[in-house]
Order: structure tokens, then C-alpha cells, then sequence
């Protein structure tokens, strides 16, 4: 981060430059990794070009996480407004959304026209609905906290790439209301496996994202069957391009598709898992759970994983003040921490004693060894 030195204090927050500017574009460069997968499996590389999304995601991120560090830089607050009112990191977001779908149709395109074998088919399928799938959500994570019609539709149309438009609904009216309490199906429970948790967190978030949606059209005075209805909408879109990609390529594109979506389904789900494991929220005298504060979510300043994901993972920040947008987010000092970024730790999910051996001590020196502080299993 560079300031212009030798100016009135005003004038030197006019004209600060936010080093991470360009560098956000990381996100559309991952998000085109599929596509750049699909062009080398043309190439002398042939088969092999379909392990470079997984290779990049679950392999490469992490090492440059390891080797770049941490960014714990935040923007200074003289320069804050600036950076928010600056149309360029909207005009970023809204730009990964075609991103993501482009990945997606190349790589539909790519299965529906090939002979892959099936553990080719396998491991493209996984790690492109790593990358799109949970990408995408990603995407329509930061959309969809905007309050313009024009970022909320773009959020539809990403969250809509993997069949989970009820995401926005159930995340902004739900996850940002009960997320570290005991109660809620998104919250992850110390010493709970990220698999016992993907069993009630993703129905609990359809049912609630659904049970959001009916109310606010009841008490809009319309139906759930009306054209108003977000879910609705965005299933039609979901359907019609499964549909289409159908006609296109025949009914062996569908296995693809539904195992990609399910994929992008269970990387949100990893998310919510490492994002607030075992931290609970302490009720107040009159039984209702303490407002949300930064030390309610876990953090991560790895440089690489945030910059490819719209620092969702500075989350601290991000649940105490849902509104800031991605660019503005900051570090702050005692933050419970992650030992790496989301790459990383999606990765250690997948063996639960390990993940517990990591992380259990983490969760009870937040706690200052108070089990009771802890949303435990």
C-alpha cells in the first residue's frame, strides 16, 4: 500500500493507492482456470490438462499462501470512503459472474464432446465445481449483500450457476442473525465432522432459505408461486440451462451437471464450516444471544486465498459490519485466527482428526479453556 507523502493530510487520503487494486483480478484469473484447462487438453498435454483445476485450487493456493504470508494492512480510514464510493470494485465483481458461467459452459462443453475416463471425468468434475461451483457462491456472497436491484440480480444469476438461489435469501435474513449459536444449522460444532455437519447445514439452509422467502412474499401480499419469488427464479434459470446443455450434448452431460452443483454446494458448506467452527455467541440476561462481533468468526490475512476470493476470508470484519464491502474489509488484533487459508483448510477438513487436532486447541485458547464458552458437539 503506497501513500503520496509531502501533502495536507486531506489530500494525502485523496490520493492514496490501494496496492490490491488489480491484484483482485487473481479471482478472474482462478475463475478462468477451467477454461485454460479446457484450450491445453487440445494441446500435446491432452488428458492430463483436466487435473490443472484441482491441482490449482487444492495445491498451488495453498503453497502460495505459505510462501507469500499474511497481508494485515487495512485501509487507512482517511481513505476508507474513497475506496468504497470507487465504482472499480463493483464493476470487478459484477464482471466475475459471466466469468464463472464461461467456466462452466467450456467445461460442459468440454464433457459433452469428450471421451474422459472416468477418473478424468471425476476429478475435472470436483475440482471445477470447487473453483465455479463454490466460486460462484462466493461471488453471489458479495453481490448479494448489496442493497441495488442491479448487484442482487447479479448475485441471482451467480448463485443460480450451481441451483442455490436461495442462498442470498437464507444468508442475509438467517446466517447474519444466528450464526455462533447452537441452534443454527450453519454454525459447525467443535469436535463435528465437516461430513455430520454437510448433512444438516445443507437442508437446514434450504428449508430456511425457502421459509425466508415464503414469508417475506406473505407479507408483500403475494404468493410463493409468484413471478416475485427470488428461489423461483433463479431455479428456472438453473433448470433451463440444464436443459439446454441437454439438448446440446445429449443426457450424458447430466451426471455432470448435478455432480458439480452438489460440489459447489458442499465447497459453501466447507465455508460455513471452517468460517465459525466451535465460537458460540453468550446469551444475555433476557435470553437473547449477544450481537455478532469480529470474535465470532474466524479470520484468515493469507494474501494469495483472499485475494482470489474477495477477502471472504477477513469474515471477521465482514459479520460484524455485513454491509462493508470486500475492499474495505480489515484486519483487527485478536482475532480467533485460521493456521491457513480457506484452500487449506478445505483440504484438512476432509480428515476430521486432523482438522480436530489443529483446530480444537484453537477453539478452547479463544475460549480461555472455557468449555462452556464453546459450541461443542
Amino acid at each position: 500500500m503506497t501513500i503520496v507523502l509531502n501533502t495536507p493530510a486531506e489530500d494525502t487520503m485523496q490520493q492514496y493507492v490501494n496496492e490490491k487494486r488489480w491484484k483482485y483480478l487473481l479471482t478472474h484469473f482462478v475463475a478462468a482456470v477451467p477454461m485454460l484447462s479446457v484450450l491445453l487438453y487440445f494441446s500435446p498435454l491432452g488428458i492430463w490438462a483436466t487435473l490443472i483445476p484441482g491441482i490449482a485450487f487444492f495445491i498451488a493456493i495453498p503453497i502460495l499462501d505459505y510462501f507469500v504470508g499474511e497481508d494485515t494492512d487495512n485501509i487507512p480510514d482517511g481513505a476508507v470512503k474513497s475506496i468504497i464510493d470507487d465504482p472499480f470494485y463493483s464493476i470487478l465483481a459484477r464482471a466475475a459472474v459471466p466469468v464463472a458461467w464461461m467456466s462452466f459452459l467450456t467445461s460442459a462443453y468440454l464433457v459433452g464432446t469428450q471421451p474422459l475416463p472416468l477418473w478424468s471425468f471425476i476429478i475435472f468434475t470436483i475440482s471445477v465445481g470447487t473453483i465455479m461451483g463454490g466460486g460462484a457462491l462466493t461471488i453471489g456472497h458479495e453481490l448479494g449483500h448489496k442493497l441495488n436491484k442491479i448487484d442482487r440480480l447479479f448475485a441471482l444469476f451467480s448463485n443460480s450457476l450451481v441451483g442455490y438461489a436461495h442462498f442470498r435469501i437464507e444468508h442475509n435474513r438467517g446466517h447474519h442473525v444466528w450464526v455462533a449459536t447452537p441452534e443454527y444449522p450453519a454454525s459447525s460444532k467443535m469436535n463435528e465432522s465437516i461430513y455430520r455437519f454437510a448433512l444438516r447445514e445443507i437442508p437446514g439452509g434450504i428449508v430456511r432459505g425457502w421459509s425466508d422467502e415464503t414469508q417475506r412474499l406473505k407479507r408483500n401480499g403475494k404468493s410463493f408461486f409468484s413471478t416475485g419469488n427470488e428461489i423461483l427464479q433463479g431455479a428456472a434459470l438453473t433448470l433451463a440451462t440444464a436443459s439446454i446443455l441437454v439438448v446440446i450434448f445429449g443426457w450424458k452431460i447430466v451426471p455432470f451437471v448435478v455432480l458439480h452443483h452438489m460440489i459447489g454446494w458442499y465447497a459453501l458448506t466447507l465455508a460455513n464450516y471452517v468460517e465459525h467452527y466451535g465460537l458460540l455467541r453468550q446469551k444475555k440476561p433476557n435470553g437473547r444471544y449477544e450481537s455478532v462481533k469480529p470474535h465470532h468468526s474466524w479470520n484468515a490475512n493469507h494474501t494469495i486465498s483472499n485475494l482470489v476470493t474477495f477477502q471472504l476470508q477477513r469474515h471477521s470484519d465482514h459479520h460484524a459490519n455485513p454491509l462493508r464491502p470486500y475492499q474495505a474489509l480489515r484486519n483487527f488484533p485478536n482475532l480467533p485466527t485460521l493456521p491457513t487459508g480457506y484452500s487449506g483448510m478445505f483440504v484438512l477438513a476432509a480428515f476430521p482428526p486432523l482438522f480436530f487436532r489443529i483446530m480444537n486447541p484453537r477453539v478452547m485458547a479463544w475460549a480461555e479453556g472455557d468449555l462452556s464458552r464453546v459450541n461443542a458437539a
